[in-house]
């Protein structure tokens, strides 16, 4: 009786654990917002379909969130006279955008399903759909993450990869969120999509001998040696507006715009991925959709954690 008593008494905490800690699925809203996906890919596509740069708008986005404290959408969060969250932190200040698109988003999604949807799994997938918007892979998102009721500006500035990183200290920034080098070489593919202002590569097209002489001269022309700070170019000098593996044949060619993509084929130890990707775009499509499952899973808050915003700018 005493055996029976002990073993009723593990499965109920295993169930209590299981349903506080939670588990991520992509068929979470299946019966409690069947039209989910719908709702975010129709508004994605729209919006990219107005601005193509949206696409790549919304994937740094939902990286920009997952990096700092896990996919838990607290990039999202406005500041307050009492809380300085992370938008405005150096890293995301006057940089990352979209935030409109998942306003849209969220208040369609409330009106079709109020309550149930997290902010975090809305810009989870609009992540993706921006991707697929633009010719990229696609990847299966498990969701069910909840929202979280802060920020942390610190967080932010400390943890987001710089663009003036070197290789070493990219694959350091990687790996202390449980990402592999290869990982990280796929995910700086994203890349391929997007522009970055003037500020982040005018040290690299005025001082740096590892750039194709031409391809720093016509940036230049854009991105004076002072003033012009927030002028932008595109990342994907190529293609820009196209997710393909255009990204890896510049870097081979010594077309990378910020200093920490050249450093990615820089005489390194990733040089060799480099090459295989600017010749095999499926590889890389297919690393590429591996890592980003692996980022959207970073450090959810599922069960009881975290919140269901009403409004992804502040906490209920």
């Amino acid at each position: 009786m005493a055996s029976f008593d002990f073993s009723t008494r593990l499965i109920f905490v295993l169930l209590v654990v299981g349903v506080s800690n939670g588990q991520l699925s992509p068929n979470f809203y299946s019966t409690t917002c069947p039209n989910l996906l719908t709702i975010i890919r129709t508004a994605v596509n729209s919006a990219v379909s107005s601005e193509s740069r949206m696409g790549a708008s919304l994937l740094r986005l939902h990286f920009h969130d997952c990096f700092v404290n896990g996919c838990d959408a607290s990039v999202l969060l406005d500041d307050t006279a009492n809380f300085t969250g992370e938008k405005t932190a150096g890293p995301n200040s006057n940089s990352i955008r979209g935030f409109n698109i998942i306003d849209t988003i969220k208040t369609q999604v409330e009106a079709a399903c109020p309550g149930i949807v997290s902010c975090a799994d809305i810009l989870s997938i609009a992540g993706r759909d921006g991707t697929v918007a633009l010719g990229g892979p696609s990847w299966a998102v498990a969701l069910g993450r909840r929202d979280s009721t802060t920020a942390s500006s610190a967080a932010a500035n400390n943890q987001l990869p710089a663009p003036t990183l070197n290789l070493n200290a990219l694959i350091t920034s990687f790996t202390n969120k449980g990402f592999t080098a290869r990982e990280m070489v796929a995910l700086s593919g994203s890349h391929t999509i997007g522009q970055a202002r003037c500020t982040t590569f005018r040290t690299r097209i005025y001082n740096e001998a590892n750039i194709e002489p031409v391809f720093a001269n016509n940036t230049r022309q854009n991105c004076p040696q002072t003033g012009g700070d927030n002028t932008i170019s595109p990342l994907d000098v190529a293609t820009p507006i196209a997710f393909n593996n255009d990204y890896f044949r510049n870097l081979v060619a010594l077309r990378g715009l910020l200093h920490s993509d050249q450093q990615l084929f820089n005489n390194g130890s990733t040089d060799a991925q480099v090459r295989t990707y600017s010749t095999n775009q499926a590889s890389f499509f297919n690393d590429f959709a591996s890592a980003m499952v692996t980022m959207s899973n970073l450090s959810p808050l599922t069960g009881t954690a975290g919140q269901i915003r009403r409004n992804c700018r502040r906490t209920n």
